[in-house]
């Protein structure tokens, strides 16, 4: 075997591993996509969020920032959801939908189209830790999205939602960035609650 083989198989190896350590198998078998092809920068304030780590609701709060490896004049969607409501043994209203804009320029979130208004982390209290897992496709063209628009003071449209069939419905491919985070209970949630009853 040539050195430069020893390379190549180095090299294939160490990005087999990455995709592998991006998202885990159970997450892509529940949500019913394939692994994105490059790692979702997310940031809650000064907080880098590597996937998998555990994080809390009262750290998730507010909407975080977001950067991917982004093609110049391309549109692109961004969607975070919770596969594990109200708990991963029993997950009967999966997915619960906590955020999405489309027609993002760029990176450029804030120059997107929203049609969900971010919602942080609220799992029920001793439900267990949640999977909370973003996702980023890049679409083909401006999409007039025929979605009702979810506000942050309210529930309904949330519960039951099929990021793969928004996915399937706008002919989007493989994700092009992701990640995820987890989290449970703690005394952030109840406020969260009483803001999403309208209260």
């Amino acid at each position: 075997m040539l050195p430069r083989d020893i390379w190549r198989i180095t090299d294939e190896t160490c990005e087999r591993d990455r995709k592998m350590a991006l998202l885990p198998e159970h997450i892509l078998e529940d949500l019913g996509v394939k692994q994105p092809s490059g790692l979702l920068k997310v940031k809650y304030g000064n907080m880098d969020v590597q996937p998998g780590t555990e994080l809390t609701p009262t750290l998730v709060k507010d909407t975080p920032c977001c950067e991917w490896n982004d093609e110049p004049g391309q549109l692109y969607t961004i969607v975070m959801n919770d596969p594990d409501a109200p708990s991963r043994e029993n997950p009967k209203f999966r997915e619960w939908h906590h955020w999405c804009v489309t027609n993002i320029p760029g990176c450029d979130i804030n120059q997107g189209t929203l049609l969900t208004e971010y919602v942080g982390a609220g799992p029920p209290k001793g439900s267990g830790l949640h999977r909370y897992v973003f996702l980023v496709y890049r679409q083909a063209g401006k999409i007039n999205f025929n979605e009702p628009r979810l506000h942050r003071f309210s529930g309904d449209g949330r519960k039951s939602y099929s990021v793969a069939s928004f996915a399937k419905k706008y002919k989007f491919g493989t994700p092009v960035a992701g990640n995820f985070f987890e989290a449970q209970w703690d005394d952030y949630v109840p406020l969260l609650y009483k803001q999403l009853s309208g209260k």
